[in-house]
């Protein structure tokens, strides 16, 4: 194989990893644009959503990319339900930055406890047909598991862009991104918009929890690694961008599959830990974020 054919076959690894990582990322980047909630959560509710998947799927038979229609409802009402406990009555709380990083590291701490006392920290994943069989194009293959992921990360991306650009509630969340105060002032009831958009930004991670169980294996445990990949992304294409998001989660996810091949799979995870530290260091705002000014 040429050295041509082998950086193809990397790249369309690398971006159909990149679409799957881009809908991890979109919930988490939707719920700091909205309430400004670094969630350190994120990643151990996808958890919750790929346990459920994989018991219907060893239970019942059910596919994981249909088991979708199952968690992100579920998962939305999981959100909602988690925000009105712990986030709106703090909502104006001087300190509510702080509050809501040590909050959320609390409902992961909670989340992984209460699975790992349920299920163990047993290794787990479902085993469709399509997850160990792949598309040919000559000399290059493309599983067609990541395929059918990406596939469905994109069109779940498009419909969340298009219901943010041309729906009523949508223009709501958004103007509640961009400034609470003067949104509330114009009618908009920021905290329905909070909530809204809390139980969105989980549904969508339960999405990709369910899309997570046949890519890659999991046990509770797991998300700790999974966040520090996310918040890596949504920061290097810029906090609270939906397009900041997808391109960081294909440009990490295309040089993660660089680094796992040329010098092993130990170094892929430092692909991530050194961009956010690049990105941190010279561009914080990320590529797609705009710079705060100090006032």
């Amino acid at each position: 194989m040429s050295n041509t054919t082998i950086i193809l076959q990397l790249l369309m690894i690398g971006i159909s990893l990149g679409g799957v990582y881009a809908l991890m990322g979109s919930g988490l980047t939707i719920i700091f644009g909205v309430m400004r909630i670094v969630n350190i959560a994120h990643a151990i509710l996808m958890m919750v959503a790929s346990y459920i998947t994989y018991f219907a799927f060893v239970n019942f038979g059910l596919d994981p990319i249909l088991s979708i229609f199952v968690t992100m409802p579920l998962m939305y009402l999981l959100g909602v339900v988690v925000y009105k406990l712990f986030f709106s009555k703090i909502s104006k709380d001087a300190r509510y930055g702080e509050l809501t990083v040590l909050l959320t590291f609390s409902i992961a701490l909670i989340f992984e406890g209460t699975l790992g006392y349920l299920f163990t920290n047993t290794y787990r994943t479902t085993s469709p047909g399509y997850a160990t069989s792949s598309f040919l194009f000559g000399d290059l293959y493309l599983p067609k598991g990541q395929a059918y992921a990406t596939l469905l990360s994109l069109v779940l991306i498009l419909l969340l862009w298009a219901f943010l650009q041309y729906s009523r509630l949508g223009n709501a969340i958004r103007a509640t991104m961009q400034n609470p105060t003067a949104a509330q002032v114009v009618g908009v009831n920021t905290e329905k918009a909070s909530v809204i958009a809390f139980g969105i930004g989980i549904a969508m991670g339960g999405a990709a929890g369910s899309l997570m169980t046949y890519l890659f294996p999991f046990y509770p445990g797991k998300h700790w690694e999974w966040i520090a990949i996310l918040l890596s992304l949504i920061v290097l294409g810029g906090m609270g961008s939906l397009a900041g998001a997808f391109v960081g989660a294909i440009l990490l996810a295309v040089s993660s599959t660089l680094v796992t091949h040329y010098f092993g799979p130990t170094w892929s995870p430092i692909t991530f830990f050194l961009a956010l530290f690049i990105i941190l260091l010279f561009r914080p705002q990320g590529l797609f974020g705009k710079k705060m000014e100090v006032k």
